[in-house]
């Protein structure tokens, strides 16, 4: 039998999708400082709209997959472009933190309408059972090649013009998603029994399994570490590294700021998970996920306390952002796929939309909290010590998860 290609026209948009979508979303943490310069913020300020932007994407995930499931992915994916843009316009005209915590909320829906829900799902319905495990993990693998050059590209545009054209340009990139979505055309790749079942059912025996909320509960902390780190990291490194770049080899290479090397820690972050996330894939397919997972969660326990402990200077946030990225996206491939595994195709966009709305609900604490703790106390030191005590949480959590088919005994 002639072997399924990995790479289907539904995989490669869902890839161009992702990559634009999650360009957008890994920049916000650019404009931190220069919005709260501008307008003379608390630093809470404009970190609560990105942690709404995060509340609004878990809540909006599941009522997206259930859309997409419901009515089709294409109309499922306008939606979230159209949305996404609009809330990034208005934005572009807010000038008070009420506004930008608004508009917040059309953001995080038109990302939960661009991202990972609605992309993983219609790439898992369409990939072979060989391929499904590695395809999720490209998909993953594309949100980190976004973020490569999200917040560089933001921190570029920031040098000639004001962040208010940056958001502009960036609905614009948003809106050209669509132009990909005659591309993409899923099958239904379900058995009869899974086409058979209603939604209610399938969600009345996920509810009912504690497994599943064992994976919604170590979810949190996924989403806790990246949304603090993504939101505050460029701050972070801009005022503890001090000026230290003068000379040697990150200058030579053109990182002449502490708000450069910021941003170059979120690509290098999205580089490193683009080997992580696919080393997850190919892992998924031969080892326990719940065990995989289990392994990432320690690792990140591990990277962020030692980080925290040894003096912050150029050389630990480039190591820490290696180290950190490896791990950073590695679990979406993994949940995602535990979920299909136990529970089948048919509503996979749901219920990971439901197990995802977890992880951003860890993502609003992980920036708000981010934001409060730095204003309260000029410094970001408790809230890593946070991430790393629900970091070790996710990884005993996930040990007692069963790893088989709903409705199917365990072994004997």
């Amino acid at each position: 039998m002639e072997k399924s290609p990995l790479f289907t026209p539904v995989l490669i948009v869902g890839c161009a999708i992702i990559i634009v979508s999650f360009a957008v979303r890994a920049s916000f943490g650019v404009f931190q400082i220069p919005i709260a310069e501008e307008f003379g913020w608390l630093r809470a300020e404009f970190s609560l709209a990105i942690a709404i932007q995060n509340l609004a994407w878990g809540i909006g995930q599941p009522i997206f997959g259930a859309l997409a499931e419901r009515m089709g992915d294409r109309k499922a994916i306008v939606a979230g472009s159209v949305i996404y843009a609009l809330g990034l316009i208005l934005s572009a005209g807010a000038e008070t933190p009420l506004a930008h915590q608004t508009y917040a909320w059309l953001v995080g829906f038109g990302i939960a309408g661009t991202g990972f829900g609605v992309i993983l799902a219609v790439v898992g319905r369409a990939a072979s059972d060989d391929n499904r495990s590695m395809a999720l993990a490209v998909v993953t693998a594309a949100g980190s090649a976004g973020q490569i050059f999200g917040a560089p590209v933001a921190e570029w545009l920031l040098g000639f013009m004001g962040w208010q054209s940056v958001f502009l340009i960036f609905a614009a990139a948003i809106l050209a998603i669509i132009l990909t979505l005659p591309f993409m055309r899923a099958p239904v790749q379900a058995d009869r029994t899974e086409l058979e079942e209603s939604m209610g059912t399938i969600l009345m025996r996920a509810f009912r399994d504690p497994s599943y909320a064992l994976i919604f509960l170590g979810f949190f902390s996924c989403g806790y570490q990246l949304g603090f780190i993504t939101a505050h990291f460029p701050a972070f490194v801009t005022e503890l590294c001090g000026p230290i770049l003068a000379g040697g080899v990150l200058h030579n290479m053109g990182i002449t700021t502490t708000s450069a090397l910021g941003a170059v820690a979120i690509s290098l972050i999205g580089a490193a998970n683009i080997a992580g996330s696919l080393a997850a894939g190919w892992a998924g397919k031969r080892y326990s996920k719940k065990y995989l997972l289990a392994g990432i969660y320690a690792g990140r326990t591990v990277v962020a306390s030692v980080f925290i402990l040894m003096p912050i200077t150029p050389a630990s946030v480039i190591v820490f952002s290696i180290a950190m990225g490896a791990l950073w996206l590695a679990t979406v491939p993994l949940t995602s796929g535990l979920i299909a595994h136990i529970y089948g195709l048919r509503y996979m966009g749901t219920l990971y939309g439901i197990i995802f709305f977890s992880h951003q609900l860890g993502s609003f604490v992980g920036v708000w909290l981010g934001g409060r703790m730095y204003d309260v106390y000029g410094t970001y030191t408790m809230v890593w010590w946070i991430g790393v005590g629900v970091g070790a949480f996710s990884a005993i959590v996930h040990l007692p998860v069963r790893e088989r088919p709903a409705g199917l005994p365990e072994p004997a």
